[in-house]
């Protein structure tokens, strides 16, 4: 029995956030900051293509 999950053939791989413009940020300590907003996109980021690359290594039989 296969345990595997099917990936599909339409799974690309995530897309990194924009990072803010520097004058999106007004320098005064807003909560959150747009560069704050950033840094957790990028996290969840980094997250999904670990993920993805885990899935495509499992594809390959690597």
């Amino acid at each position: 029995m296969n345990t595997h999950k099917a990936i599909p053939d339409d799974d690309p791989p995530p897309i990194p956030p924009e990072p803010p413009a520097p004058e999106e940020c007004c320098n005064s300590g807003c909560i959150p900051c747009v560069y704050d907003v950033y840094n957790e996109a990028m996290d969840a980021y980094r997250e999904a293509l670990k993920a993805w690359k885990a899935r495509h290594e499992e594809k390959s039989g690597a």
